[in-house]
């Protein structure tokens, strides 16, 4: 029984591990379920020659036949990533749990800790739920791309929401968040439910800026905090496990931070002056450069950038750009944005073929 569990807990606990590792390129968990690999394998060491010796896999009468295999693949077939994840992750709490059971029988307390099996096993509970969280929102933060356009209301002066919106998404924007600091968050209820179907119906994604209770009363994508608004570990406490949450930030040592208590994407700026912002710090586009090599989710630029100066932005790193006057200051809010988007895609070609 112990050797049966403890090879379905390291097996597990590798595919687990290289989900992280190769799948979602994320050093933190991989090194989580590489610690309690390896955990697993130094507390139970001292049994290896023993397992091995009583071992009798040819005679075993739960080992599959041919026909049981076919018959378990129909029955339970595997619907993508988050399914292999629960299945593994199950298969290791479940072998833990048989091996700590065991642990407390009187022949076999002063070889195994009991203890020690079942701390693994909650650690693993958590590990669970945040691989399930990332994979769950992969397919958002792989979305954070190309331009990302905050619709400032205070930036509209008369014009509508919806037909602003509808102008941005047709231009070719990936990214509509909104952003009014003015305004009561009753008044934009009705607007951020508007702004929402339109985007979802678009394919665009959106976000709410500052509110948590605005995003979530909505089903926005993702919630956009800045450094002094809700503690970005309690905004992502509070969000359901499949929606995104940006950062803002204007120092590497911030988006480390902010990256490690779960942000999906980062927002770094001012890269360049902007009257948007007047108090804004400045950052420049070496700060992009910087961050490209020290974190893994996707940046975003953003502060004065403008169709003279996006494609240097770009060629520094940035997975998106926010904008904000760029689009909303002129009446032709589609033209401004099918120009900065195109500007966008010349200067990324223009990196890969370099």
């Amino acid at each position: 029984m112990i050797d049966a569990n403890l090879n379905r807990s390291s097996e597990g606990l590798r595919v687990l591990e290289d989900v992280a590792r190769f799948l979602l390129n994320n050093t933190e968990l991989s090194q989580r379920l590489k610690t309690l690999r390896h955990d697993l394998a130094r507390d139970t060491k001292s049994l290896s020659l023993g397992l091995l010796c009583g071992r009798d896999a040819e005679h075993d009468v739960g080992r599959p036949r041919s026909k049981d295999r076919e018959l378990i693949t129909e029955a339970t077939p595997l619907q993508g990533l988050l399914d292999l994840v629960t299945a593994n992750a199950k298969r290791v709490e479940e072998a833990l749990r048989v091996i700590e059971e065991v642990a407390k029988l009187p022949e076999m307390n002063s070889l195994l800790n009991s203890t020690r099996f079942e701390q693994t096993r909650f650690a693993l509970y958590a590990l669970e739920r945040d691989l399930f969280s990332k994979i769950s929102r992969r397919d958002k933060t792989d979305r954070i791309a190309g331009l990302y356009v905050i619709l400032d209301r205070q930036f509209l002066v008369g014009r509508h929401e919806l037909e602003v919106a509808k102008q941005i998404i047709d231009g070719g924007a990936r990214v509509i968040q909104l952003r009014d600091k003015q305004s009561k968050n009753g008044e934009l209820l009705l607007v951020a439910q508007q702004l929402k179907e339109r985007c979802s119906q678009a394919g665009v994604l959106f976000i709410v800026n500052d509110y948590l209770d605005l995003a979530l009363a909505v089903g926005a994508d993702g919630l956009h905090i800045g450094q002094d608004d809700l503690p970005l570990h309690v905004a992502r406490r509070e969000l359901p496990i499949d929606r995104i949450i940006g950062c803002s930030v204007t120092t590497s040592s911030q988006a480390t931070k902010a990256q490690n208590e779960g942000a999906d994407y980062i927002a770094v700026g001012s890269v360049f002056p902007t009257t948007t912002k007047k108090e804004a710090i400045v950052v420049g586009v070496d700060t992009i450069i910087e961050l490209k090599r020290t974190i893994s989710t996707p940046l975003v630029a953003i502060g004065g950038i403008n169709e003279s100066n996006v494609a240097e932005v770009v060629a520094a790193g940035a997975d998106a750009v926010a904008v904000v006057s760029a689009v909303l200051s002129g009446r032709d809010v589609k033209g401004a944005v099918h120009k900065l988007v195109t500007k966008m895609n010349l200067a990324r070609e223009k990196c890969q073929t370099q």
